[in-house]
């Protein structure tokens, strides 16, 4: 019941990505020895401008031709019309993580010139932290698009109405509503979040308000004793206080 939710497109998309991510790493540190740095961007820039290309530029190229290979090989072998279905919607969530990838690489430069003066400098792309990267493919999550479970030519949209309005390659897609996570399901092997211990003053997914779906939250009052004020004396022991800290828990209802 899992398969073709929001929930798997974001997996898919971020798994792809951080496989990209984690071999262009690699491929810039020397630690491959089918890659290094982006070759094409070792001569050129402009002159006029007063900077070149040089340093090392990720290479991104080998990372999402690796990504291709290595995770959208496996679901090209699926048969079947419902797994091919899947399987077309999958490869598209995993070009989605790649293309995130793609599309937040930068440029950083350095300054070369007498007395720290930028007269001319050396520029390379660089990757974006995984985070960022992450971040962007959560938007992309919040906002995926829901398609027909009837592959006919391409992938299209579910709503008839909406079927004009292209799909993007960073946009990311499901077949299958999610189901409510909030309400334990053992058959689905979902927990619920009864009992979750949450956070009252945060406004994020850990927050009560939202982690607790709606149902409020019990409050009761945690003991902890630990040692503290921890002095050497001589010789040759630790002599420590006794210390207790009283704490209000939170836990979803």
């Amino acid at each position: 019941c899992f398969l073709g939710t929001k929930e798997t497109a974001f997996i898919y998309a971020v798994t792809s990505a951080g496989l990209v991510h984690s071999v262009t790493r690699s491929c810039s540190a020397g630690n491959m020895t089918d890659c290094s740095c982006d070759t094409n961007l070792r001569h050129g820039g402009s002159a006029s401008e007063g900077w070149h290309w040089g340093g090392c530029s990720d290479d991104i190229h080998y990372g999402m031709s690796f990504s291709r290979k290595f995770l959208d090989v496996p679901l090209k072998n699926i048969t079947g019309k419902s797994g091919r279905g899947l399987a077309a919607m999958n490869l598209h969530n995993n070009e989605a993580g790649r293309q995130a990838v793609a599309k937040l690489m930068s440029v950083d430069c350095r300054c070369h010139g007498v007395s720290g003066s930028c007269a001319v400098k050396t520029c390379w792309k660089t990757m974006s932290s995984f985070e960022k990267i992450g971040l962007f493919l959560k938007d992309k999550y919040e906002n995926s698009i829901q398609i027909s479970d009837r592959l006919k030519k391409k992938l299209r949209r579910k709503e008839k109405s909406q079927r004009k309005i292209p799909i993007g390659k960073e946009d990311l897609l499901y077949v299958n509503k999610s189901p409510n996570y909030c309400v334990e399901d053992q058959k689905l092997g979902i927990p619920g979040t009864q009992g979750r211990e949450c956070n009252r003053t945060s406004e994020g997914p850990d927050g009560c308000n939202l982690l607790c779906c709606g149902r409020g939250y019990n409050t009761h009052v945690v003991r902890h004793v630990e040692r503290c004020e921890c002095k050497f004396v001589w010789c040759c022991y630790v002599r420590c206080r006794r210390c207790e800290t009283m704490t209000d828990v939170h836990t979803c209802k």
